[in-house]
């Protein structure tokens, strides 16, 4: 799809990857983004202010993805305000950081946390946003992780979620077509503000350098590289049911089993 005068959702639109994807919408000519956020008030006005200033309407709406209710208003509101709904992008997250040996801290709680966000939520979003999208022949991209490739990520929990993004990807991309196109990307690690507040500055950075080494493109992503990569699924109108990984190319090196 073309998004020039296309309509958009980006869930957790106010920081890093929602933010960056926000401002790509705009520059791509999109009539209009709707920043959704949970907490981050004043970075989603932020953000609402820099799509406009680069010549598309915006505004934020507040609304927690784990709760249907209020994702059902999301989606309301925003086809009321505009007239219509082209382009859904799930990137509302969230985590708890624990080993992934400590299997007694994965609580009922932490479970229904992450997977009320990462997993539900960008379900609740998809479903709400589908009937809307189909008049339009619009799209989804979900954000994923590399988390759900591999043993890794925050927690297990996490890595779990995401994983089942990936497959609800796929699941969707059949349930949904053909007038709905619905793709994910995996990141791996991306150099944002949340991770270098989680860090602090220098250790951060010791851990991005040391990432980037890994790589055989010898450096991480930023969260416009990810948005990038969400403008491209949406444009090329021949993909569905995939998902795309950002990680430099670290997912593809050699790892012997020691």
């Amino acid at each position: 799809m073309e998004i020039a005068g296309r309509v958009a959702i980006v869930t957790g639109g106010g920081t890093g990857i929602g933010r960056a994807t926000a401002l790509r919408l705009a520059k791509s000519g999109a009539k209009a983004v709707v920043v959704n956020y949970s907490r981050s008030a004043a970075e989603a006005e932020t953000t609402v202010k820099d799509v406009i200033a680069l010549g598309a309407e915006a505004i934020t709406h507040r609304s927690d993805v784990a709760d249907e209710s209020q994702v059902k208003a999301l989606v309301a509101s925003t086809v009321d305000r505009y007239g219509k709904l082209d382009v859904l992008v799930n990137n509302a997250g969230t985590t708890h950081f624990i080993a992934h040996a400590d299997l007694d801290a994965l609580t009922d709680a932490v479970w229904n946390d992450i997977l009320g966000v990462n997993l539900k939520g960008t379900f609740f979003c998809c479903r709400a946003a589908a009937a809307e999208l189909k008049k339009t022949g619009g799209a989804i991209v979900n954000i994923a992780s590399i988390a759900a490739h591999r043993a890794s990520g925050s927690s297990i929990a996490y890595a779990v979620s995401k994983a089942g993004v990936v497959q609800l990807t796929r699941s969707l991309a059949l349930a949904l077509a053909p007038e709905v196109r619905v793709n994910s990307v995996s990141p791996g690690l991306v150099s944002t503000r949340w991770f270098s507040s989680r860090f602090g500055d220098e250790a951060a950075a010791a851990q991005e350098e040391a990432f980037a080494k890994q790589t055989p493109v010898q450096k991480i992503a930023t969260p416009d590289d990810v948005a990038r990569a969400v403008i491209a699924l949406l444009e090329n109108d021949l993909i569905t049911g995939q998902d795309l990984v950002i990680d430099g190319g670290k997912n593809v090196l050699y790892q012997p089993l020691m």
